[in-house]
């Protein structure tokens, strides 16, 4: 039986890194047509680099070009898929028909992004006609309903998503962004929203007299989450599960891929249970979210499903930037870390992010030397007095890059005072 596919975000090679060990495939969006613009993207001549890198991972790599496009914006497009093609990008997702003649010109396969709207068969079996690899469904849909579009295609596959961010509008076709701001540089359709659903409201009667909504959040959504119905979502026969986040920090991206791979895995070893799904929940919630909601496969969502206390992070945990990594030995296997603000101890959580490079490693701090003696707990470092140690963490690569990189704890502990949300 063939597995259900888990598709990780990335807005950089960092991103692709910290999902490889769990995802299948890969979705990112270069510096040009795609709808997450404000994120960091990936420059079109990284391409080869980052295709390498997904190849040598076993890892299938798809590229965003899903927004509207306009007559002066072809010829780039062409241009880019065409690199992408070059490069051996596997399928590139798309919105624009004009996306689609250009992707068959250059033979290479696409997936119609969720941004088609694609609510019924008759839709589903256009574009399986069209040539489309993959169908990425609207995110209105009902089980029930996918299930009926799934059974009348013939050979295309078809894409939910299953954590993450959830608009206010039909599968993000909205207008309100560009509205608010009365500048098209600013819709949703083309990767620029600024999410003024995220924000709080006033809604009055006509003679300012009766406040319905006097200063809530009531268009913001609670983050999608599925992982207590996997089996169900699989049984569906969804050929692909998708994961929402390509604004995302690269340990989010890691612990939702993560977590939802030893839900996928539990369920084809007959494992799954309500123990399992409990202790996956606890662990999703420490990354960023906004409460969770199962949005609209097993009903019509309602306000319930909006978040409408706190537009942002729900999460305790926070990423504590304690110092920099500025060395490591592959002989002792120890890295040379200058602590400015805070201190480590055992058994933290811990994250070296390169600033020069694509370095992302996370791990378990097992040993700490401070003044050539080992230590449970580091002095603390401030600003004005940096603390030198050396730390050893578990399943330390053989070989890694080390350039004066930044150094968080991810932490819901109070004595921490500096807050960095990424």
């Amino acid at each position: 039986m063939k597995k259900v596919e888990l598709l990780a975000p990335a807005r950089n090679l960092k991103a692709i890194k910290a999902s490889s060990k769990y995802a299948d495939s890969v979705y990112f969006g270069v510096k040009s047509f795609n709808m997450r613009m404000k994120s960091e993207n990936i420059d079109i001549s990284e391409l080869e680099k980052i295709t390498n890198y997904c190849k040598d991972h076993g890892l299938k790599l798809y590229l965003t070009t899903n927004v509207l496009i306009y007559d002066n914006e072809i010829q780039e497009l062409e241009n880019i898929i065409k690199k992408a093609k070059e490069a051996g990008i596997d399928a590139v997702i798309v919105h624009d028909l004009a996306a689609i003649e250009i992707a068959k010109r250059y033979n290479i396969p696409f997936h119609v992004s969720t941004q088609c709207n694609v609510s019924n068969s008759l839709s589903a079996r256009f574009y399986e006609k069209l040539g489309a690899e993959r169908i990425v469904l609207a995110r209105e849909l009902s089980l029930q309903k996918i299930k009926e579009i799934k059974r009348n295609l013939i050979s295309t596959e078809i894409e939910t998503f299953i954590h993450g961010a959830m608009c206010a509008s039909i599968s993000g076709r909205c207008y309100f962004s560009q509205d608010i701001c009365g500048s098209s540089t600013k819709s949703a359709n083309r990767g620029n929203c600024i999410q003024p659903c995220r924000r709080k409201w006033w809604v009055r009667d006509k003679d300012n007299n009766e406040y319905f909504y006097d200063g809530t959040y009531f268009m913001n959504s609670r983050d999608l989450c599925t992982i207590a119905y996997i089996p169900e979502l699989i049984e569906a026969g969804i050929d692909a599960f998708k994961i929402e986040g390509r604004m995302r920090h690269p340990h989010y991206v890691e612990i939702v891929s993560k977590t939802y791979r030893e839900a996928i895995n539990a369920y084809y070893e007959n494992s799954f249970t309500k123990k399992k799904v409990g202790k996956w929940v606890t662990e999703l919630k420490k990354v960023y979210n906004r409460g969770f909601t199962t949005g609209f496969y097993f009903k019509r969502a309602t306000e319930e499903d909006q978040q409408h206390n706190y537009p942002y992070n729900l999460s305790h945990y926070r990423y504590i930037k304690v110092g920099k990594a500025i060395d490591y030995s592959s002989k002792n296997k120890m890295i040379k870390i200058e602590l400015n603000n805070g201190y480590i101890e055992n058994n933290d959580d811990i994250i070296i992010m390169g600033k020069k490079n694509d370095t992302y490693i996370h791990s378990t701090i097992i040993a700490i030397i401070y003044e050539n003696q080992e230590v449970i707990k580091s002095p603390k470092g401030i600003k004005n007095k940096i603390i030198p140690i050396y730390i050893r963490i578990k399943d330390i690569q053989e070989e890694i890059l080390i350039d004066n990189d930044n150094v968080f704890v991810f932490t819901d502990k109070t004595y921490k005072k500096q807050n960095y949300s990424l």
